[in-house]
């Protein structure tokens, strides 16, 4: 659970990275990249990520930039790369406002009662939950997966190295 306004934003500079990373290897092409039939594609996925950020915070009171939550996705990947810098970049300004007492007040989040810094730490997940779908349904368009927590496939290579075995 966060702790401190600090180390949120720690937590969440190394996170927004990692989303930023995978975000960057995107195509155009690639946003239509579906789960399957009736699922949300590729496009769809990042674009509920990017405007889940802004969403979230305006729930706390926090004005967060970005596009609303119910806008359709871009079809271009350079909008979905500048739309999350623009919600990331603004989430870390604006949270520098909050105090570290801040943490412990409730807002309605969708029904319910969080504290906010229950609400910092579901945003985070919800961030890593959605990154993992989509780095399944870039492998799936045949897209570079940048390594995160560990090296990715690529990476092994560029290390003179052998991947494990698959």
């Amino acid at each position: 659970m966060i702790t401190s306004v600090n180390e949120f934003k720690e937590i969440w500079r190394e996170e927004s990275n990692f989303t930023r990373r995978a975000i960057a290897e995107l195509t155009d092409a690639s946003l239509a990249q579906p789960v399957c039939d009736d699922h949300r594609t590729l496009g769809r996925i990042s674009w509920h990520v990017i405007a889940s950020i802004p969403d979230t915070m305006r729930r706390t009171g926090l004005p967060v930039q970005g596009p609303a939550l119910d806008s359709p996705p871009s079809a271009r990947a350079r909008e979905h790369a500048d739309s999350y810098d623009l919600a990331s970049n603004s989430l870390m300004e604006s949270i520098s406002a909050w105090t570290d007492a801040d943490l412990d007040l409730v807002d309605d989040m969708f029904g319910e009662r969080w504290t906010r810094r229950f609400t910092l730490q579901v945003l985070i997940n919800h961030q890593i939950h959605h990154r993992g779908q989509m780095t399944v349904l870039m492998r799936q368009a045949g897209l570079r997966v940048p390594g995160m927590y560990g090296p990715a496939k690529e990476d092994w290579a560029q290390w003179d190295m052998k991947p494990p075995i698959v």
